[in-house]
């Protein structure tokens, strides 16, 4: 995770994006433990309670829990839960405006294939 923090959002949503970007691309396994509070708050220099609250959203959501003693861990179907929201909300919110925003350029398939296959190749 990096240190790093934008005003755009309070920390504890940043925290929690950081934490479900981590369940998506592999870095927390389902089962696996996540870092503690205490843990996250001294490495990053943050308050235990914006961790806490970042860890209690997840926990809210579904995609952790609390193993008394333990720590949090990540809970089994996390991962295809997070990857259904996330299409869900990419297909539903953001491609939209993406489709309105290439029609108002003038852009058309073959531009955007073309672009996207040099962007793989380089």
């Amino acid at each position: 995770m990096s240190a790093e923090w934008s005003d755009a959002l309070p920390i504890y949503r940043q925290l929690k994006e950081r934490v479900v970007a981590m369940i998506l691309d592999g870095d927390l396994n389902e089962g696996e433990v996540i870092p503690s509070v205490r843990q996250v708050a001294v490495d990053y220099r943050i308050n235990p309670l914006t961790v806490s609250k970042a860890y209690q959203e997840l926990a809210d959501e579904d995609l952790v829990e609390k193993r008394r003693g333990l720590g949090m861990y990540v809970k089994q179907g996390a991962r295809s839960a997070l990857l259904e929201r996330e299409r869900d909300h990419f297909l539903n919110e953001e491609w939209p405006r993406i489709i309105e925003r290439i029609e108002r350029l003038g852009l058309n398939t073959d531009q955007l294939l073309e672009t996207a296959n040099q962007g793989a190749n380089a």
